[in-house]
């Protein structure tokens, strides 16, 4: 593994870093949250149309860039020291790598196009409360189920006009803005128990859509009501859960390089306001506690990002580390996040502050995604670490 950027990956970084800086600053990410697609659409056209970021790990041959997972990280880790409030992850890391692995060749020319340019985006609908299960961060997903029993989730059902999905989906990222949803239902009864993937129009009769109100705010989420929805099979018959397990571990290394580019970020502004701030005569940074606490940060944040980068590269070599780097990277976060609140002492509580949203994204990620040690548990199991009952000393 080569840890120096090309001069095309270094490209990407500045553009994107000035980009994001001019047009997505702490006011313009405020104005972005609060608005009802949660995200700023005049910024997600210039990062389709200036850099191609939402097709940046497509094909050409579908209007893509054809870059590797290694690029689209290094596009993620920019976007998570701004935090910046987009429809990216949710349409370029979880929904296109299924439609490219799973779909039909028309399905296939007549979406990833659209999903690329930008003006499209798209949502993963996963019923029941735990998208980490069902990609199998944290633990196998063959018993994953997206509907039935007391959780309801989604059914489908076939008629003679074709499939029609009934059910609800919580905590959907971009589930109330999204163009197109990509619905994991339950088809075939008891009997013949599968989880398939389907494709639905935003606009679809029946389908209701709201947004729910969640703790990290920079990541939005939505509510997904289907009453009786027209919906169009993804692909021929595949095997959808094999699909989603191995996308997981492409989203856990993109997950990681973004949240330590949010650590990197929390960390490089507390060193600037520990450095300005006045106490006893002195900069509070000149401390040598102060000085102590934000060198295990700095380690800590430099460790993650080298694992986020090397789980990028493995991913587009074939090999699976990115849940060792998503639960590093997450602590990483959690400890600078934190750190940051204390050290900027009674202005870093307050509400007008942006302290709080970098805890807040650690929070959120870790429920969405963890937790931390599940993640670990998980690369433990599929390495077969103590596959035969030994227990670590």
């Amino acid at each position: 593994m080569d840890t120096r950027l090309t001069a095309e990956q270094d490209e990407i970084r500045r553009t994107l870093r000035e980009l994001l800086h001019r047009r997505c600053g702490p006011r313009e990410l405020r104005t972005a949250v609060d608005t009802p697609d949660g995200y700023d659409p005049l910024l997600w056209s210039a990062l389709a149309d200036r850099l191609g970021l939402p097709g940046l790990a497509l094909p050409e041959r579908y209007g893509g860039v054809g870059c590797s997972v290694t690029e689209l990280a290094l596009a993620c880790e920019e976007t998570g020291r701004a935090l910046a409030p987009s429809p990216l992850l949710a349409t370029s890391v979880l929904a296109a790598p299924l439609i490219l692995a799973l779909g039909t060749e028309a399905q296939r020319a007549g979406l990833l196009p659209r999903l690329a340019a930008g003006g499209l985006t798209a949502a993963l609908t996963v019923p029941g409360p735990d998208l980490a299960t069902a990609l199998a961060l944290t633990g196998r997903n063959d018993g994953y189920r997206a509907g039935g029993g007391r959780a309801g989730g989604v059914q489908a059902r076939r008629t003679p006009d074709g499939w029609t999905l009934y059910g609800q989906a919580d905590q959907v990222l971009d589930g109330h803005s999204a163009g197109l949803l990509l619905v994991a239902a339950h088809t075939g009864g008891f009997a013949r128990s599968r989880t398939r993937l389907f494709l639905v129009a935003g606009d679809a009769a029946g389908l209701v859509r709201t947004r729910q109100t969640a703790l990290d705010a920079t990541r939005p989420q939505g509510q997904v009501q289907l009453r009786d929805v027209t919906a169009e099979l993804l692909g021929d018959d595949a095997d959808v859960l094999p699909a989603l397990a191995a996308l997981g571990d492409t989203v856990a290394a993109v997950l990681a390089a973004e949240a330590a580019g949010a650590a990197g970020r929390a960390l490089e502004r507390t060193v600037e306001y520990v450095g300005q701030r006045v106490q006893f005569g002195r900069p509070v940074g000149s401390f040598q506690a102060v000085k102590h606490r934000l060198a295990d940060v700095y380690v800590a944040v430099q460790a993650a990002r080298s694992a986020a980068c090397y789980a990028a590269w493995a991913a587009a070599h074939g090999e699976e580390v990115g849940r060792l780097a998503l639960a590093q990277a997450l602590e990483a976060l959690q400890a600078a996040a934190a750190e940051g609140i204390q050290l900027h002492g009674g202005i870093g509580f307050t509400w007008e502050h942006d302290a709080h949203l970098y805890f807040k994204r650690a929070a959120g990620d870790e429920l969405l995604f963890g937790p931390v040690h599940r993640l670990r548990d998980r690369a433990a199991e599929t390495a077969g670490l103590f596959a035969h009952g030994e227990v670590a000393v």
